[in-house]
C-alpha cells in the first residue's frame, strides 16, 4: 500500500463494488423465486421538472442513436470468458456501477416479444447508480427534486447506446432497453446476471440498495454467463463488514464510497479547496497581446482541409471510428451536436439573483450529473475563436464560463500504453459525457430565461484550456497546450458550458506546476514523435509555455498506424494517480506536499520523478487491460497491422537537439473562410523559434513599451 493501492491488482471488468465476493445462487434458484412483473418507474414526480425533462430529451436521443445495422462480423476471440471480459470492462470503463451477463429465458421476454428470443440469447445488463444527494439549503436541490432518476437512467442509456454500437460494430445484433422501453423483465435480467437480490418484491442492489437505473443489451452474441446472487443474509451484510471498508480484493473501499459523500455537494471528490488560489495564473498571459484565432487555425481542422498532406486528410475523417466502442460512441456524440443551440424561454420569477448560491448550485448540479472538477471564471475577449469552422464570424454573448473536466479513466489509461488501440476511446469517454453534462445544463438555464450553450469538443465557440486555467482548475504544463490538475494530473477532457447566468467566479490556482515541469521532462522524453519541448518556456502568441509542435503531434494522432489516437504524455506523467482514500500512501503524501509544500520543489521534484522511474510508473499493467485490439476499416473490424506496446524509455536523450520544435504563430494561420489546402512548412517552423522572446525579453520589451511582436 506504500507504492502501489490494491486496485492495482484488479481488473477492470469487476467494476468498483466487490460482486465477486458475494456468495452465489443457482438459476433454478432464482427460478423457484417470485420475480415482480416489470412495470416501467414514473420517471418524474414532479410536472414541472424542468431537470427532468432535459434528461429524458437526452435519454431518447441515445436510444435513437442504438438503431445502427450490424457490420461483417469481427475477427472476435473463440473464448467466450474474453468476450464477456471486453463488455463488462466497458460498462465499468464508462462509469456503470454494477454489470452482468445472462442468458435469457425465454419467460424474460415479455409477452408480445417472446419472438425476439429465438435471435438475441445473451444479455448485458448495467446499472448506473443515483448522483450524489444535495443539501436542502443548495438552490441545485429544487432544481433536482424529481429528477434524479430521470438524470441516472439518461446515464445509463449513454452507456447502453455507445455499447450496443460497438456490438454492431463487430457484426452482431444487440437491441437496447430502458425501463421506459424494454421488451425484457429487466428486473429478472438483474437477478439472473448476478448484480442484485429480491429484497421484499424488490430488486436492490448489495450495495447501494434501489437508488439505480438499468438499462439492458440483449444480443446474438454469445457470451460467458455470471452466477445468480445467493438472496441470503451475507449478501446484503457484506458492506457493513470490516473487509468492505478496507476495499475487499482492491474494489473501491467503504471508507472511500463514505469519505466522497460525506463532502458538501458542490465540492468535487478531491479536495480542491486546500490548493493555494491566486490573483492571476502561473502562467503569464499577456492579454492585450494574445491574438483571437479562427477554426480553421486549429490543427485537426488543417489535417481535414488537406495543410498536412493527403494522408493525413485521409485519415483524419476515421480514426475517431477506429476502434468498435469508439465507433459505437460517436453516433450519440454527434446527435448532440444540433441540441448545444437553443431557443431561450422568459425568464420566470427571480430566483437566480444570488451569483454565488448560482455557482454553488451550479457546481453541485455538475456532479450530480457527472462531472469531476468543476471550475468559473468570467471569458476573457482571446478566449473566443474568431470565426467558426464555416469562416462565420463569432461574436462572444456570454460572461460566464462553467468549466468541467471528465476523468479518462485511471485504471484503463493504466493498462494501455497511451498510443494504442484504447487510446482514441479515452478521449471520446470524456467527450460524450461532458457533452451529455453539457447539454442538460444548458437546456434547462434556456428553460428558465438564461442564453446557455455547451461548447464541446464537437463543435466548440471557445479555446477551452484557457478556461480551464483561469476557472482555477490547473496550471499550464510542459506538455504544452494542456493543463494539469493536482489530483488527475493531465488525465482529463474538458467541456465549458458559457452563460450569462450570474455567477461567483473562481481564481486560478498555484501548486508549484511550474517549478515541478521544469525539472521533469517524463513527457517529453516519452513522446512517440518529440512534439514537447525539453527546453525552457517562450513567449508565443501572448502566453509564457512550453510550446509543443503541434503539427507533429496532430500528424501522428491522426495517422498512428498501431493505434487509434495517442495520450502517451497523459499515460507517463508523474502527476498521473490515484489520491483516494484507496490510493497508494506515497501518491497521498507526495500529492499533500505538492500541495502544501512548495518550497520542498527544489528538491522533492528530481526524487520524485527518479521514484516514478524506478518503481514502473508509466508502465503498462497487463491486468488493467480489458479491450480487444480492432481496428474498424472500410466499415468491418480486423485484426490491426500492429499494436504499440511501449512501457518507460528512461535512457533517452533528453537535450532535444536532434529534434527542434516547430512554430506556427498566429500570422502564419489560414484565412478564416479558406477551404483550400495551405500546406504547412515544418522547416520554416523551426527557423521561426529563432525568433521567439524569451519571458525575460518580453518583460524587458512591455517595459520599455516597444511593439507587440
Amino acid at each position: 500500500m506504500l507504492v502501489r493501492d490494491r486496485a492495482h491488482q484488479r481488473g477492470v471488468e469487476l467494476g468498483p463494488y466487490p460482486l465477486e465476493a458475494l456468495p452465489r445462487a443457482t438459476k433454478q434458484a432464482i427460478a423457484d423465486t417470485a420475480v415482480p412483473a416489470w412495470q416501467a418507474p414514473a420517471r418524474v414526480s414532479k410536472a414541472d421538472s424542468t431537470l427532468a425533462a432535459a434528461a429524458q430529451f437526452y435519454t431518447k436521443l441515445f436510444a435513437q442513436c442504438a438503431t445502427s445495422t450490424p457490420a461483417p462480423r469481427a475477427p472476435v476471440p473463440e473464448d467466450l470468458q474474453r468476450r464477456s471480459q471486453e463488455l463488462k470492462g466497458a460498462a465499468y470503463y464508462l462509469d456503470a456501477a454494477h454489470a452482468g451477463i445472462c442468458q435469457i429465458p425465454s419467460h424474460a421476454w415479455l409477452a408480445q416479444d417472446r419472438a425476439s428470443a429465438a435471435d438475441e440469447k445473451f444479455a448485458l445488463i448495467l446499472w448506473v447508480r443515483h448522483g450524489l444527494p444535495v443539501e436542502d439549503d443548495n438552490l441545485a436541490s429544487q432544481w433536482l427534486n424529481g429528477a434524479q432518476d430521470a438524470i441516472a437512467a439518461m446515464r445509463a442509456l449513454e452507456i447502453g447506446a455507445a455499447i450496443t454500437g460497438h456490438i454492431r460494430a463487430m457484426g452482431y445484433n444487440a437491441s437496447l432497453h430502458d425501463s421506459e422501453d424494454t421488451r425484457v423483465n429487466l428486473h429478472l435480467l438483474a437477478l439472473l446476471a448476478g448484480i442484485g437480490v429480491n429484497r421484499d418484491a424488490q430488486i436492490v442492489s448489495p450495495f447501494f440498495g434501489a437508488d439505480y437505473a438499468p438499462v439492458a443489451v440483449t444480443t446474438d452474441y454469445p457470451l460467458a454467463v455470471d452466477t445468480p446472487l445467493a438472496n441470503q443474509p451475507a449478501t446484503l451484510q457484506l458492506r457493513r463488514s470490516l473487509r468492505y471498508w478496507w476495499g475487499i480484493n482492491g474494489a473501491v473501499s467503504g471508507r472511500e464510497h463514505n469519505r466522497q459523500r460525506r463532502r458538501a455537494s458542490h465540492l468535487s471528490r478531491y479536495p480542491m479547496e486546500q490548493v493555494k488560489r491566486v490573483a492571476e495564473p502561473t502562467t503569464l498571459i499577456f492579454a492585450d497581446e494574445v491574438p483571437r484565432v479562427p477554426k480553421r487555425a486549429e490543427f485537426f481542422q488543417r489535417a481535414r482541409s488537406g495543410d498536412l498532406g493527403p494522408k493525413a486528410q485521409q485519415e483524419v475523417k476515421r480514426f475517431a471510428f477506429k476502434h468498435p466502442l469508439t465507433d459505437g460512441m460517436m453516433y450519440p456524440l454527434r446527435a448532440m451536436v444540433a441540441h448545444q443551440d437553443g431557443n431561450v424561454a422568459e425568464a420566470q420569477e427571480d430566483q437566480f439573483g444570488d451569483a454565488a448560491a448560482n455557482a454553488r448550485a451550479i457546481k453541485s448540479l455538475s456532479y450530480h450529473l457527472g462531472a469531476d472538477l468543476t471550475g468559473i471564471c468570467e471569458i476573457p475577449p482571446y478566449a473566443w475563436y474568431s470565426h467558426d469552422a464555416r469562416g462565420q464570424a463569432i461574436v462572444p454573448r456570454h460572461k460566464y464560463a462553467v468549466v468541467m473536466l471528465i476523468d479518462q479513466g485511471y485504471d484503463t489509461m493504466e493498462g494501455a500504453s497511451g498510443d494504442d488501440w484504447i487510446s482514441g476511446c479515452q478521449s471520446m469517454r470524456g467527450y460524450i459525457r461532458g457533452a451529455e453534462i453539457a447539454g442538460v445544463m444548458a437546456e434547462f438555464l434556456r428553460k428558465n430565461g438564461f442564453e446557455a450553450r455547451p461548447q464541446t469538443n464537437a463543435d466548440s465557440q471557445v479555446l477551452q484550456i484557457p478556461l480551464v486555467l483561469l476557472a482555477g482548475l490547473g496550471e499550464l504544463s510542459r506538455i504544452g497546450e494542456l493543463v494539469l490538475n493536482p489530483y488527475v494530473g493531465p488525465r482529463f477532457k474538458s467541456v465549458v458550458l458559457t452563460t450569462n447566468l450570474p455567477l461567483a467566479v473562481d481564481q486560478p490556482i498555484d501548486f508549484g506546476l511550474q517549478q515541478f515541469c521544469k525539472r521533469c521532462f517524463k513527457c517529453a522524453r516519452e513522446c512517440p514523435v518529440n512534439a514537447i519541448p525539453f527546453g525552457d518556456k517562450v513567449m508565443f502568441n501572448g502566453y509564457e509555455i512550453w510550446k509543443p509542435d503541434v503539427e507533429r503531434c496532430t500528424r501522428y494522432r491522426v495517422t498512428n498506424p498501431k493505434g487509434s489516437a495517442c495520450g502517451r504524455c497523459m499515460k507517463t506523467c508523474p502527476l498521473n494517480k490515484v489520491v483516494s482514500a484507496d490510493g497508494a500512501w506515497l501518491h497521498r503524501i507526495g500529492t499533500w506536499l505538492g500541495v502544501n509544500a512548495g518550497w520542498l520543489k527544489p528538491v522533492l521534484v528530481p526524487l520524485a520523478v527518479w521514484l516514478d522511474d524506478r518503481l514502473g510508473y508509466g508502465k503498462r499493467n497487463p491486468l488493467k487491460r480489458w479491450w480487444l485490439d480492432l481496428e474498424l476499416r472500410n466499415g468491418k473490424a480486423q485484426i490491426p497491422r500492429g499494436t504499440n506496446e511501449r512501457d518507460l524509455d528512461i535512457h533517452r536523450d533528453i537535450s532535444g537537439k536532434k529534434s527542434p520544435v516547430g512554430y506556427y504563430h498566429a500570422s502564419d494561420m489560414p484565412a478564416p473562410d479558406s477551404h483550400q489546402a495551405v500546406p504547412v512548412d515544418h522547416k520554416q517552423a523551426i527557423k521561426r523559434g529563432s525568433l521567439l522572446e524569451s519571458v525575460a525579453q518580453a518583460r524587458a520589451r512591455r517595459a520599455r513599451r516597444g511593439a507587440k511582436p
